[in-house]
């Protein structure tokens, strides 16, 4: 017998519907405890939907975080609101996010709101530690990336050379437009491969309401930022930069550090040691790290800031992840199959790694390292994280108050 419509992988535990409040109560829970970044949340995903409510089977799971993993965007975002969207439609997907997303937001803003109403509150060493810690973070992710995506020479020297572009010309548009050569690059220097096959994932959306979404998602990414330049006010400029963010960021949440940073730091939105104290402060929520938006949209300079910025900023930088969700779903088996697609993607994933190495060194170490003493606290974090696997919320407490220490 054929699966049931929304049912993933046709697992009988999965004919019970949920609805979008109970959607919303499980994700919550994990919004208040699944620390760790988007590996570890994909496994507190298993542990709950897979083992503990069989709302899906092991080959659906690996099937849908597959899918989440070859779109831009927070993968285990996208897995959230793909369970949500399975179980309940539209309400589903929403409940989920919502659950999974806010504990952290909230915190965020508040954070940013204090923060801006007593600047002077935290001692700058406890600052000048969040900045450090994101040194540490930030050189995890570039490593693991690395060594997982690793394909060859070819793919290092796409990264070096995408590191060095993204170095020698700063510019927000410049990430995009990497990120669109190394696609064609990968298309041209990588040999195609197919997908193993795996069990179809199934969802109450048909492929009319999925070519709706995708032309959404593409009509946004192209007339925001028009609307942007042709618009008095910041609103609508702060939405274009952070659904452009969200729409082109592949490989996970820490990858957005390099285009947030373009977008909101260069331009004077957001203080530069706001921002990197922001990035510290977020590792240690739960939740997903594209939470941060809603801090950077609370610390703006100008309006909207506060609590309108936080959820302007919030919204936009998801927008795509609900847009391209619902909207490959329908389309996902076709897709994963296209070995041209999977080289572009190899190419992509080469682009992001580059990026992402270029922010290493500019703005994460060029604006927390100052002393040899920073150096060790900065490979202290990174031990604790990379080599003793301490939760990076305790890290990030650590470094907060090594800090303050080492200011006296």
């Amino acid at each position: 017998m054929a699966p049931e419509a929304g049912t993933p992988g046709g697992n009988p535990a999965t004919d019970a519907r949920e609805s979008a409040w109970g959607v919303f109560l499980v994700f919550l829970r994990l919004g208040l405890t699944a620390f760790g970044g988007p590996v570890a949340h994909l496994g507190y995903f298993h542990a709950e939907f897979v083992t503990r409510r069989r709302w899906l089977d092991p080959r659906g799971y690996a099937d849908l975080v597959a899918l989440c993993q070859f779109l831009p965007g927070p993968a285990s975002s996208q897995v959230g609101m793909a369970l949500g969207l399975s179980r309940c439609g539209y309400r589903g997907a929403f409940a989920a996010w919502a659950g999974f997303t806010l504990p952290s937001a909230i915190a965020l803003i508040v954070l940013a709101r204090f923060l801006a109403g007593y600047p002077g509150v935290i001692p700058s060493g406890v600052l000048h530690g969040l900045k450090i810690v994101a040194v540490a973070v930030v050189a995890q992710a570039v490593w693991n990336m690395g060594r997982n995506l690793y394909a060859g020479g070819a793919w290092a020297a796409l990264v070096l050379a995408a590191a060095a572009i993204a170095l020698r010309v700063p510019s927000a548009w410049v990430q995009p437009g990497l990120i669109a050569g190394a696609a064609l690059a990968g298309v041209l220097l990588f040999r195609p491969t197919r997908a193993c096959g795996s069990g179809a994932w199934t969802i109450p959306v048909g492929r009319g309401a999925g070519a709706l979404w995708l032309a959404l998602f593409f009509v946004l990414l192209g007339t925001l930022p028009l609307l942007a330049a042709l618009l008095p006010g910041q609103a609508v400029a702060e939405a274009s930069a952070f659904f452009r963010a969200g729409a082109l960021v592949f490989g996970g949440g820490h990858v957005v550090l390099p285009l947030l940073q373009a977008a909101v730091v260069e331009p004077g939105w957001v203080d530069n040691d706001a921002f990197l104290a922001g990035y510290g402060a977020a590792q240690a929520m739960p939740g997903p790290l594209f939470a941060f938006a809603a801090f950077l949209g609370a610390s703006m300079q100008a309006p909207p800031s506060g609590w309108s910025g936080g959820v302007l900023c919030l919204l936009a930088i998801f927008a795509p992840s609900f847009l391209l969700v619902a909207g490959a779903l329908p389309f996902w088996n076709r897709l994963r199959g296209n070995a041209r697609m999977r080289a572009a993607l190899s190419g992509i994933n080469a682009a992001v790694v580059g990026l992402l190495l270029a922010a290493l060194y500019d703005p994460v170490w060029t604006s927390a390292i100052h002393a040899p003493r920073d150096i060790a606290l900065a490979l202290a974090a990174l031990a604790a994280l990379a080599l003793w696997k301490l939760p990076p919320w305790l890290v990030v407490t650590g470094c907060g108050v090594a800090g303050a220490m080492l200011d006296l």
